[in-house]
């Protein structure tokens, strides 16, 4: 026997431990190298632990739901293993006795057991359940979604149960037991703990807001010229690029445009000082299924349209997936969120520490404007910029914002830089 141990990876400087989400592997699973064991969450990206070489998973040490730290022994492999040898001391340690006499053929049919299907495992882990403590009944014993809200009903039942009655009460003024993530009754409930990430950005936000002295700024932009430059140049620029020319790309130009012109909105408080970037980092809101996160767009000032776009659409696909790692969320000097994504009309944005300014951008409608006295109709959005007025006076972000909804009006200003 030969005995590979499994910790957790390296984190981040700034972060102190993280959160075991669900094991894909049981004791007595073949292993392949680099085969993913399980996601680690931390408060910034969920990590991926793969297998540090082949063999067979003989020891589970820290389940799911556990808080564990860097370098932290998880696991054990058995590089030299099999996992027909170590099958029956898996099945004697996770299943009855009679399950080892069981038929072949029942083996076979149940060869996922204990493999959580995507939706399910989602509610496994918002519950701190395991996949193996749940019956699965999908394909070759899978765990489903229903299986789950099953198991979750069914500990409801057992924990209402358990309730000793008081002699003399009357049971309507007992207190009631809901699941974590089953409501029961008229009148319905969820508890569901904070992811790391979500619990993370929380902290940020009202860090934000108890250390700035937060004001915003707003103003109208005229999407009419963006707009016939993308539906002129959208077929050409697809077929060029590979992507479609968005109007985020367009919104991180003016700001970038807007930044070099006010300095000050791209700098950041560093005790008594000010600093000033020489670089344009922005950051792009992005909701994940985890929650929000601000990935990095490097140097945004040196990329081209459709480099922006790339990275955008990168960037979505790993937020929605988890997989944004640490150093593509890490630093940025400025931040866009749009929230017109949505539908949004009008919002405050909350700046992103310790960044002293935040644009947001909203849904684009049809409106009544006056125009050399005439009232016409256009295409307009609303902008708001929030800044930090410790060191933003008003006449820098109300300029900063007048700069891009120029560049936006007229977008040749972003060829001239002007």
């Amino acid at each position: 026997m030969s005995i590979v141990e499994v910790k957790v990876p390296q984190l981040s400087e700034s972060v102190a431990e993280a959160t075991m989400l669900q094991w894909k592997k049981k004791v007595g699973d073949a292993i392949a190298i680099d085969e993913i064991l399980i996601e680690i969450e931390t408060d910034k990206v969920v990590l991926e632990v793969p297998a540090p070489s082949a063999g067979v998973l003989t020891e589970i040490l820290i389940g799911d739901g556990a808080t564990v730290a860097a370098e932290q022994l998880i696991a054990r492999i058995d590089s030299a293993g099999i996992a027909s040898a170590a099958a029956p001391a898996a099945a004697s340690a996770s299943a009855p006795a009679q399950a080892a006499a069981a038929p072949a053929t029942a083996a076979a049919s149940n060869s996922m057991a204990g493999v959580a299907m995507p939706a399910a495992a989602k509610l496994l882990a918002d519950n701190n359940m395991a996949a193996a403590s749940v019956p699965g009944t999908g394909k070759d014993g899978r765990v489903t979604k229903g299986d789950v809200i099953g198991a979750v009903a069914a500990n409801a039942t057992k924990s209402i149960a358990s309730i000793a009655i008081p002699t003399g009460v009357p049971a309507t003024l007992l207190p009631q037991v809901a699941s974590p993530a089953l409501s029961l009754g008229e009148r319905p409930e969820q508890r569901v703990p904070m992811s790391r990430l979500r619990a993370r950005v929380a902290e940020r936000l009202l860090q934000s807001q108890s250390t700035n002295a937060i004001l915003t700024t707003f103003n109208e932009v005229n999407m009419a010229p963006v707009m016939e430059m993308r539906k002129r140049f959208q077929e050409r620029f697809e077929k060029e690029h590979g992507v479609k020319i968005g109007f985020m790309s367009f919104f991180v130009k003016a700001a970038v445009h807007a930044l070099k012109k006010y300095p000050v909105l791209n700098a950041s408080v560093d005790g008594t000082d000010i600093v000033y970037h020489g670089y344009f980092d922005i950051g792009i809101a992005v909701g994940s299924p985890r929650g929000l996160v601000v990935p990095i767009l490097r140097n945004a000032d040196q990329m081209s349209f459709a480099e922006i776009e790339k990275k955008i659409v990168e960037y979505a696909a790993k937020a929605a997936a988890g997989k944004l790692g640490m150093e593509e969320m890490t630093g940025g000097t400025f931040s866009i969120s749009n929230g017109g994504t949505f539908g949004s009309m009008m919002s405050t944005p909350i700046i992103n520490p310790p960044q002293s300014a935040i644009l947001g951008v909203h849904a684009t409608k049809d409106r009544a404007m006056v125009e050399n006295g005439q009232v016409v109709v256009r295409p307009m959005n609303y902008f708001a910029m929030s800044y930090d007025h410790r060191i933003i006076d008003g006449r820098e972000a109300v300029l900063g914002l007048v700069a891009m909804k120029e560049a936006l009006e007229d977008p040749a200003r972003l060829l001239f830089d002007i």
